[in-house]
């Protein structure tokens, strides 16, 4: 907000105009994964606009996908599971530690509660969203958990 204050008041506006018409607020730019828990379900937008909502799988019974803001802390295009028998989890975007965003191999399952605690995509999904992910930079990237 103050930065559109100064950018007003050095264009003779009023402080209080807000940003110009059409101009997305600085908190919509870059990439926002927005999870509902509830609904299984991923929108994706990119500088506020939706690309994408998809059907996802999170924790099931017994087990947690954590709630909250997060950035991507680290990315691989290839990742097996070194918690769970080697499981492939393709194209994972780390947050929180060793909580994924990854493609699935067990797509039947998507929309409904299936894993012990990463967020499951279909493979093309999620390898679309960390090639979002991976030009936008970490910095520029919010993933958004919400029960």
């Amino acid at each position: 907000m103050i930065r559109w204050a100064v950018l007003g008041l050095a264009l003779g506006l009023a402080a209080c105009a807000g940003p110009p018409p059409g101009a997305v607020a600085p908190a919509e730019t870059g990439v926002v994964v927005a999870i509902d828990l509830s609904d299984q379900a991923m929108t994706v937008r990119r500088d506020g606009v939706r690309l994408g909502v998809w059907p996802v799988s999170t924790a099931r019974a017994g087990k947690t996908t954590p709630v909250g803001d997060f950035r991507p802390e680290r990315l691989a295009r290839v990742h097996y599971s070194t918690l769970y028998d080697g499981a492939p989890m393709p194209w994972s975007i780390f947050f929180a530690g060793n909580y994924a965003i990854h493609g699935t191999t067990e797509v039947a399952r998507l929309g409904c509660p299936a894993s012990a605690g990463c967020v499951r995509l279909h493979p093309e999904n999620a390898r679309t969203l960390f090639a979002l992910v991976s030009r936008a930079g970490p910095a520029r990237t919010v993933i958004r958990i919400r029960p």
